[in-house]
């Protein structure tokens, strides 16, 4: 009888430390809530990815896609004990599928916890706009073979302060890294037409496109004549007189040929031509918002 519950005991025995050896700690979850307005859908090749700073490292919280550009309210599952630690929540913008487990260059949104409550803007990721303004001139010198004004400025559009030669005069913040500044004129029936891409809106330089322009050099600025290269259903020369104006913030590598949802300054041309000059204004509507709850 002793030798048969001896049997039975070691065998109990055995079973329990089998299964302590095969069990596995599931680290404890807890949610993290978004709620985010002012996204944009990103197209198929970019995706949203957010980020909590954990002892100053970045820890992914899963990534998302947004339609249209309703208010996002949405739940992600994050480990407790890094949740819990967390000093920061981030939002970037990733490649679809991206392999890389560090966030990119292009982030758009943050902001620290305070207690359990980040509330996040584009402030620290992207610059603060709370000053923004700039002006522009309808004038169109790259046509002009001897440099003297043959009286069609109405076909071009220059960011500054008109001048021999022009300067610039945006009140815009320096740019994080994966962020270029881009101008833009609205055309009906056809959508915003580029005016370039620039990287520093105090200095002087020419901006990355002239894709419309005529073939004399423009002025050190950002800006476009409308001459050539009209797309699909736009008429050139273009007459700018009374067009919207947008100075966007886009991401870089740009994610749509079109204005990202930053659309820090807009502006009306005028009937004036230079030396008059027009105003861009501060839109701080079109900023994203929101807050995320650990």
């Amino acid at each position: 009888m002793k030798y048969l519950i001896s049997t039975v005991t070691l065998a109990l025995l055995s079973t329990a430390c089998s299964n302590s050896d095969d069990s596995t700690t599931v680290p404890e979850q807890s949610d993290l809530q978004l709620n985010l307005t002012g996204l944009e859908e990103l197209g198929t090749d970019y995706v949203y990815e957010g980020w909590v700073i954990v002892n100053g490292n970045p820890v992914s919280t899963g990534v998302f896609t947004v339609e249209g550009n309703s208010p996002l309210s949405k739940t992600f599952s994050v480990d407790a004990e890094q949740l819990k630690a967390a000093a920061a929540f981030v939002l970037s913008i990733e490649p679809t599928n991206d392999q890389d487990p560090a966030p990119s260059a292009t982030k758009l949104l943050s902001g620290s916890f305070e207690n359990n409550t980040a509330t996040v803007s584009i402030n620290d990721q992207v610059g603060d706009f709370a000053n923004a303004s700039g002006t522009f001139f309808l004038r169109s010198p790259t046509d002009e073979d001897d440099g003297m004004n043959n009286g069609n400025d109405q076909f071009g559009i220059w960011f500054g302060t008109p001048g021999m030669p022009p300067t610039p005069n945006f009140v815009l913040p320096t740019l994080s890294d994966g962020w270029v500044y881009e101008g833009w004129v609205v055309v009906e029936g056809v959508g915003p037409l580029s005016t370039g891409t620039f990287s520093d809106a105090s200095a002087q330089m020419v901006d990355g496109s002239a894709m419309f322009s005529s073939s004399y050099p423009g002025p050190p600025i950002p800006g476009e004549d409308f001459f050539m290269n009209a797309p699909s259903g736009a008429d050139f020369p273009l007459d700018l007189r009374g067009r919207a104006v947008v100075i966007s913030v886009e991401p870089f590598p740009d994610n749509s040929a079109g204005p990202f949802l930053l659309k820090p300054l807009v502006g009306t041309a005028g009937q004036e031509t230079a030396p008059s000059t027009h105003n861009l204004d501060l839109n701080a509507t079109s900023f994203p918002t929101g807050t995320v709850i650990r």
